[in-house]
């Protein structure tokens, strides 16, 4: 599937987010999980910044994303900042209640959260952290391991099942932004969730004329 994207803009203020009118798909985890590169593989360009400086983003920044041969743009992908970099941790903690919690906690339009965690290592405290609270404001989520090309069969199907373990209500999907391993699944995953959004939407939107 061929797919067009822009950027958008860049917020760190709830009052400078733009209209919510289309499905948003964000994307969370550490700062090194390489958020940038899945965005990047998905959308086909170098459309995110990648850096080797863990922790540049300080915004959530917004990226228009079209079909193509679809006229206009069907989603808004949205890259939030990392979390659980020693030397930005205190930082980012801060910024968390001030435009970060509130969009996660009450965008109208969010339709997906993809948490990100890095196949490579154990399960963080900070991941845990992170799933706790999408569960508990009732956001729905799917696990994305990263750099999943960076393990053997054996070694990846072993990480996996440790993730399944700690996470066994969640949905886990391998994925290399190096080899595209993964990219079809999680663009089910997107269409899935945004479609699902539209229904509630027209449904509500349905209630609230016959009501009038």
């Amino acid at each position: 599937m061929r797919v067009f994207s822009r950027f958008l803009l860049s917020a760190s203020d709830v009052a400078h987010f733009p209209s919510p009118t289309l499905p948003e798909i964000a994307f969370l985890g550490r700062s090194n999980v390489g958020k940038s590169s899945v965005i990047n593989s998905l959308v086909g360009t170098k459309l995110a910044k990648t850096s080797s400086t863990p922790g540049r983003t300080r915004a959530i920044n917004f990226f228009e994303v079209r079909v193509a041969g679809k006229p206009r743009p069907e989603l808004i992908f949205t890259d939030l900042p990392g979390y659980g970099y020693a030397k930005l941790s205190r930082e980012v903690s801060a910024q968390w209640p001030q435009f970060i919690d509130p969009y996660l906690r009450d965008r109208p339009t969010l339709a997906l959260c993809l948490a990100l965690i890095d196949s490579n290592i154990p399960p963080q405290e900070s991941d845990q952290q992170l799933l706790e609270f999408l569960t508990a404001t009732r956001r729905p989520f799917v696990i994305v391991a990263t750099k999943s090309d960076r393990l053997s069969g054996n070694t990846l199907r072993n990480a996996l099942r440790v993730f399944e373990e700690k996470y066994p209500s969640a949905r886990i999907l391998p994925f290399s932004a190096k080899t595209g391993a993964g990219r079809e699944e999680l663009w089910q995953e997107i269409r899935k969730a945004a479609e699902a959004l539209s229904v509630s939407q027209a449904e509500s939107q349905s209630r609230t004329v016959s009501l009038n």
